[in-house]
């Protein structure tokens, strides 16, 4: 057996509040091997990977490399020794070409600027070398999401990363993209570099990965060969309970239409039209999925619905006959529409407060909850234990600060208020993105309980299973438009859809609701 290229022995992290995040666990790297590391949110698995990169430091135990002890106050530690990250939420500079973030903090010089041929060499002979082809001219802010992963994967390569911490690489990437960054990992290993893979993605897991560390509750529940263990017994271990991730749909039953958006067209500050002519309807006690690529649209649709879209804009988007396309939030609430956003840290939750407060902050100002000037506190606490209850958060309890949790029971709670409400149309983006198989299938089950309760829900989402099981039609989004649509998502394959949302394939004439052909053409 070859020794341990990194040794992690009896890590435990322990917060000032008390919260243990990590209890004496053991984590062990064979040099070239992919190494994928899975549990639940709040399993502790971000934290022992922060105390690796330098962004935490341990309460206890030790790190070894190469048999050497090792301790990494600052990522720059880490990098200094050969270990990188790449983070869900790219560390890129938008304005800036892809030379200039490859070497952002190592800049070649040229007298006293910076030596920007000399950038560009840098990052195209890379590229070259690990047959990850980007343009180094290309300004970051133009690039596909796909494309901004390879940036993010060389720069970690240029500051000579031989292990690559890889977190959620493939949340947001379609079937074909995924494909092509497993061939650029499986390169990466045969180069002899290490690689820790976390993901919630099992079927992934079990096709690049070779060894696997599950964690739970703060603790390692196992280290195995992927060969040795089925996709069943990861998430038994990772939960305690077998997950099932399809679903037993009731009969649809649609009432009336809730949501119903007509020529909907937006025109940018830059002059760029990001929304072309959408036609959109959604009925009560029926799930509309979009599928698509970050950055075709999808985040301008939603604000246009939910009061925060700015800028020149024509057609009309109306709930219950209600035109809402100049109302903010608040008006568009008092519709009956609830909204679960894409970032829960900063759109979804007001992380400094409490459970509690978060869960009212969307109907304090209803007379059900305030005496006036003064809030009904004893009966919000109570709205909050049932929602910590049926909604399965884990927490010290209603006044516990809600960014004290971890990110998959933060969502819950935000899901929990958003549901709580009785909306007639909900509209949920990206709903279980960053978050464990067993808080995902716990968010599918209350939206499907919500469609048998009549709730419209308009669902947006780059999780592929999600949207192609929850869904009970099915839109694709490319450059600003609805491209396809399905009226039957769980016969349609994943990497059909991938082809919609690459823009490789798209349906000659859409529906949209209104009847017509959709016969398919590939461009």
């Amino acid at each position: 057996m070859q020794p341990y290229l990194l040794e992690m022995r009896n890590i435990t992290k322990v917060y000032p509040n008390g919260v243990a995040a990590n209890r004496n666990v053991n984590f062990a790297l064979r040099e070239g091997e992919i190494h994928a590391v899975a549990g639940e949110n709040g399993a502790g698995k971000s934290t022992l990977m922060k105390i690796l990169f330098g962004m935490e430091e341990p309460s206890d135990g030790e790190i070894l490399l190469k048999g050497e002890r090792v301790r990494f106050h600052t990522p720059q530690d880490a990098i200094n020794k050969g270990i990188g990250m790449v983070h869900q939420h790219f560390m890129l500079v938008p304005s800036f070409t892809v030379a200039e973030n490859m070497v952002l903090g190592m800049e070649p010089k040229k007298g006293l600027g910076i030596h920007y041929d000399e950038a560009i060499r840098m990052t195209k002979e890379l590229a070259d070398k690990y047959q990850l082809a980007v343009d180094p001219k290309a300004k970051v802010e133009s690039l596909s999401v796909g494309m901004k992963q390879k940036v993010e994967i060389l720069k970690a390569l240029i500051r000579g990363a031989k292990i690559l911490i890889l977190d959620e690489p493939t949340a947001v990437l379609t079937p074909q993209e995924t494909e092509e960054l497993f061939k650029q990992l499986l390169a990466l290993k045969r180069e002899g570099h290490t690689i820790v893979f976390i993901s919630h993605k099992l079927k992934e897991v079990k096709a690049i990965c070779d060894r696997i560390t599950i964690m739970r509750s703060g603790t390692t529940a196992g280290v195995f060969d992927m060969a040795d263990i089925t996709e069943q017994e990861i998430s038994r271990l990772m939960v305690g309970r077998d997950v099932v991730l399809k679903y037993e749909k009731e009969t649809l039953k649609t009432g009336p239409s809730v949501l119903e958006v007509e020529g909907l067209t937006y025109i940018d500050a830059q002059g760029k039209k990001v929304l072309n002519n959408i036609f959109l309807s959604v009925k009560a006690g029926e799930i509309v999925g979009i599928a698509g690529v970050e950055g075709n649209g999808q985040a301008e649709l939603v604000r246009a619905l939910t009061g925060g879209l700015e800028g020149s804009r024509q057609g009309k988007a109306a709930v219950s006959g209600s035109e809402i396309g100049n109302a903010d939030m608040r008006t568009i609430r008092g519709h009956g529409v609830s909204y679960v956003p894409e970032d829960r840290m900063s759109q979804g939750a007001a992380k400094d407060e409490s459970i509690s407060d978060n869960i009212i902050s969307t109907r304090y100002r209803d007379k059900a909850w305030n005496w006036g000037m003064f809030l009904r506190g004893k009966q919000i606490v109570k709205l909050a234990e049932s929602l910590i209850e049926e909604f399965k958060v884990r927490c010290s309890g209603p006044a516990q600060p809600i960014g004290m949790l971890s990110g998959g029971n933060m969502q819950k709670v935000i899901v929990a208020r958003e549901c709580s409400s009785d909306p007639v149309l909900l509209i949920a983006e990206q709903p279980t993105r960053g978050v464990d198989i067993g808080a995902a299938q716990l968010v599918h089950q209350k939206l499907l309980e919500m469609r048998s309760r009549d709730c419209a829900i308009l669902l947006i989402s780059a999780d592929l299973n999600e949207i192609m099981e929850l869904s009970d039609t099915l839109h694709v989004m490319y450059g600003g438009e609805l491209v396809a649509e399905f009226d039957k998502p769980s016969e349609v394959t994943e990497e059909e859809l991938g082809l919609y949302m690459l823009g490789l394939k798209k349906q000659q004439q859409s529906k949209s609701r209104r009847g017509g052909n959709r016969d398919a053409e590939v461009l």
